[in-house]
């Protein structure tokens, strides 16, 4: 009997069961699949071994990618406070750890933050709105004073003296370009009368025949150096005074000036708004505007009148000042001069101490080795 082709229907069984069992025994070593409604994946009966893991790798590696990119969150695990296999009762989520406060805090502080923003914001706003309101009044007073179609406040004493001033300052101004443009050329005559000097010197020692001409011309010529880094010193410090009177004393006063001018401008544009409101019709909305634009009128007058007194004082105070510092300078420097060109040496010394004039030794204005380094 061919048992290839036939067999009895025992042993088929028996073959059928002992193919089953192998095959269940390797399995059960694997994770059976769990589909999307929690229901084991069904395998055909008929399918092979290799087919199954091949299935179940498939199945293992695409959780497995799932997991490392979705991952666990941590606000969803739960802490399990009675051990491995305890009752739900046991089990706390984490998400209520954060404690009931902490949501309320975090809330708060965002919506004072948020306030404090708003409230910054609005500032900015009527800071820029009070602004342009200003600037479009002051500049259409400008333009009408320009043109001559509105009126102005004019204080023809204190004008008068800020006009004097203003040339006064441009005088001064070239006084002092023009010290210091002496000093400049002096500087250079100074210097080169030392270098003769140093030459009539090496050419006394050097040539025999003229030693004694050479000399004179040597000590003459560092004598004048002498007395003329001298009159460099009084030089030097009447351009420094002058200096600080122009562009320190002269400006400070100028700048006071030129904020008493924009107060006029401003008092002057909110008087002729109110000038304007007054000869308007006079129902409840203009009486609340001209109630206001008067209390911005008497704000910019009182603006004005204490800078108009700042202005008179600072004036004052300039011109004296002005006179005693020029007084003490102008004569600095004519008896400077005098003495140099006189050749009076002593004088000239006298000159220096008179006004306590101190001269720095040559080579001080040079930075020492320390320094250097």
């Amino acid at each position: 009997m061919d048992w290839t082709h036939t067999a009895p229907p025992l042993r088929r069984k028996r073959c059928l069961n002992k193919m089953t069992d192998s095959i269940m025994s390797k399995a059960a070593t694997m994770e059976i699949p769990i589909n999307s409604n929690g229901d084991t994946g069904n395998l055909p009966e008929d399918d092979s071994l290799e087919q199954a893991a091949q299935i179940q790798w498939s199945l293992d590696e695409k959780d497995l990618q799932q997991v490392m990119v979705s991952g666990p969150n941590l606000n969803e695990t739960s802490i399990v406070s009675g051990g491995y296999g305890g009752t739900a009762e046991g089990i706390i989520p984490t998400s209520s750890i954060k404690g009931p406060s902490m949501h309320h805090s975090g809330s708060s502080s965002s919506m004072t933050a948020e306030e404090a923003s708003r409230g910054v914001a609005v500032e900015k706003f009527d800071i820029m709105k009070k602004w342009g309101l200003n600037t479009y009044k002051c500049t259409k007073q400008m333009i009408s004073e320009r043109f001559g179609r509105g009126s102005r406040t004019v204080d023809l004493e204190l004008e008068a003296q800020i006009d004097v001033l203003r040339d006064t300052k441009r005088k001064y101004e070239n006084v002092l370009r023009l010290a210091r443009a002496l000093t400049n050329h002096f500087y250079s005559m100074v210097q080169t009368q030392h270098a003769l000097g140093d030459t009539f010197a090496d050419l006394s020692q050097k040539s025999p025949e003229l030693r004694d001409e050479f000399g004179y011309n040597a000590e003459t010529q560092k004598l004048l150096c002498k007395n003329g880094e001298t009159l460099l010193g009084a030089i030097n410090f009447f351009v420094s005074s002058i200096n600080t009177l122009v562009n320190k004393t002269m400006e400070d006063t100028l700048m006071t000036v030129k904020m008493y001018e924009n107060a006029r401008l401003e008092f002057d544009a909110y008087r002729a708004d109110l000038e304007e409101l007054n000869m308007g019709p006079r129902d409840a909305a203009t009486l609340a505007r001209i109630e206001t634009a008067q209390q911005e009128y008497q704000v910019h007058k009182d603006k004005y009148e204490r800078l108009r007194s700042d202005v008179t004082i600072k004036l004052k105070f300039l011109e004296e000042n002005k006179v005693k510092v020029m007084h003490k300078q102008l004569l600095l420097f004519h008896n400077a001069i005098s003495a140099y060109f006189a050749g009076n040496q002593q004088q000239l010394e006298q000159t220096l101490k008179q006004f306590n004039i101190k001269l720095k030794p040559p080579g001080a204005d040079k930075p020492s080795w320390l320094e250097e380094q």
